[in-house]
C-alpha cells in the first residue's frame, strides 16, 4: 500500500511552461516580469497598495520590523502559538516579544487579551490567521487604533481567506504571506510583502534592494543608485516567481479543490470526533476560511502520540504543529513560565494535523478517514 504523505506540491497549471520561459529569457534575477505580474495578481485579490515578493515569509517580517524601526528595548505582543518567524523578526531587531495566548475555539490570538498587554512601550502587534481563519479583525483593529499602534498580519496561511467580505491581509499596516512548500500556493521558497499604508513603499523597495534606491534607478527616478539605507537581499528569482505565478492563476481552482477536501474531512470526522472526545476545526461567522490545513484536538497528550503512531503504522503520515514559543529555551531571557499561556500550552500537546494537499485523491483520502475511523482515543 502506497504511503500517503502529509503534504504533497504540484503543478497545477502553467508552471512548468513558465519556468521554461523564464530561463530561456536570459533574466533569471528578480523583479523581472514574472515576477511582476506575480505581484500584480495579489495587489489586486488583496487590496495592498504594494506588493512585493520576497525569499521567504521569514524576509518580509524581517522587513516589516525594519519599516516599523523596531528598536532594542521596543515589546512587540506576538501571539505564543505560531512559527517562531513571528516573533524572531522583531527580535533580531531588538524587540522584547509580548507574548498572548490564543482562542481555544480558532487558536488565533486571544483579542481579549490586547488591551492588557499594551503599554508605552508597545510598539506592534502581530497577528497570525492560524490555518486560514481570520482573528477577529474588528475588535484588534480597534484596539490597537485607540492605542496608535501598528497591526502586522502574518497572513501565511490565509492568502484568499475573508473577514466579513474582506480580504486578509487587508487590515493591518502591512501584512506577509509564504509561498513554502507547505502552502496553498507554493514556489518551494518564498513570500511577499503587503504593503497597505502607502507611506511604507518607498523604503520597503529600499530594503529590498540592499539599502540601495536601485528602483527609482530602474524607474530613471535617479541616475544612479547607491547605498541609502538599511537593507538585504529580499529578492526572489524569476524561476520561483515563474512557477508562483503559474499557481496564482489557478487560485480558484486550488481553493475549491481544498475547500472539498476540508469538507469531507468535517462530514467524515463529526460523529467520531464527538464520540472520541475530539476537537475539530471551528470556523466563525464571517469568516471565509483559506483551507490550508484540517487538524484535531486530541483529548490528551497521550492519546496524539498514540493517533500520530496508529496511522503511521498504516503509512499514514500525520504531524503536530507548533510548540509554545513562551516556553522555549530562547524565551527563558525574558522569564517567561509555564501557565503564562494555558491554552497555547494545553492546545499544542493535543492538536495534529492530518495530510492535506491540493492534488489529494479522493480516495486517497477516504484511506485517511477510514484509518481516523478505527482510531478510539
Amino acid at each position: 500500500m502506497d504511503p500517503i504523505p502529509f503534504n504533497w506540491p504540484a503543478a497545477v497549471g502553467r508552471e512548468l511552461e513558465y519556468v521554461t520561459q523564464a530561463a530561456a529569457s536570459g533574466h533569471l534575477a528578480g523583479d523581472g516580469p514574472f515576477t511582476k505580474r506575480c505581484e500584480a495578481f495579489l495587489q489586486q485579490h488583496t487590496g495592498s497598495s504594494r506588493a512585493l515578493l520576497t525569499t521567504s515569509c521569514t524576509h518580509a517580517l524581517e522587513m516589516a520590523a525594519l519599516l516599523l524601526d523596531i528598536q532594542p528595548g521596543d515589546e512587540v505582543i506576538v501571539p505564543a502559538f505560531t512559527f517562531v518567524s513571528s516573533v524572531n523578526a522583531f527580535v533580531l531587531r531588538g524587540a522584547t516579544p509580548i507574548f498572548a495566548d490564543v482562542r481555544p475555539d480558532t487558536l488565533n490570538i486571544d483579542e481579549r487579551q490586547l488591551a492588557g498587554l499594551l503599554t508605552p512601550r508597545t510598539k506592534a502587534v502581530v497577528v497570525v490567521h492560524y490555518a486560514g481563519v481570520s482573528c477577529e479583525m474588528d475588535a484588534i483593529m480597534d484596539i490597537t487604533a485607540r492605542a496608535g499602534v501598528p497591526v502586522v498580519e502574518d497572513n501565511a496561511h490565509g492568502l484568499f481567506g475573508r473577514y466579513k467580505g474582506r480580504p486578509l491581509g487587508s487590515f493591518g499596516a502591512m501584512a506577509t504571506l509564504s509561498f513554502h512548500d507547505t502552502k496553498n500556493f507554493a514556489c518551494g521558497e518564498g513570500g511577499a510583502l503587503l504593503v497597505n499604508q502607502p507611506a511604507f513603499t518607498p523604503r520597503a523597495e529600499i530594503l529590498r534592494e540592499k539599502g540601495t534606491n536601485r528602483s527609482k534607478f530602474f524607474r530613471g527616478q535617479v541616475d544612479k543608485y547607491t547605498w541609502v539605507d538599511l537593507g538585504s537581499s529580499y529578492i526572489p528569482s524569476e524561476l520561483l516567481a515563474a512557477f508562483l505565478l503559474g499557481q496564482l492563476e489557478q487560485f480558484e481552482s486550488i481553493q475549491s479543490r481544498r475547500g472539498g477536501i476540508f469538507a469531507r474531512y468535517a462530514a467524515g470526522l463529526a460523529s467520531w470526533a464527538t464520540a472520541n472526545g475530539v476537537t475539530l476545526p471551528h470556523v466563525p461567522a464571517g469568516c471565509d476560511a483559506a483551507w490550508h490545513m484540517f487538524y484535531l484536538l486530541l483529548p490528551s497528550l497521550d492519546a496524539r502520540q498514540r493517533f500520530i503512531a496508529h496511522l503511521k503504522a498504516r503509512s499514514i503520515h500525520s504531524v503536530f504543529h507548533y510548540l509554545p514559543l513562551h516556553l522555549a529555551p530562547m524565551s527563558a531571557q525574558w522569564h517567561t513560565h509555564v501557565g503564562q499561556c494555558p491554552v497555547t500550552e494545553d492546545v499544542s500537546d493535543r492538536l495534529v494535523r492530518l495530510p492535506f494537499f491540493t492534488t489529494m485523491a479522493a480516495d486517497v483520502q477516504a484511506r485517511v478517514i477510514e484509518q481516523v475511523l478505527s482510531f478510539r482515543a
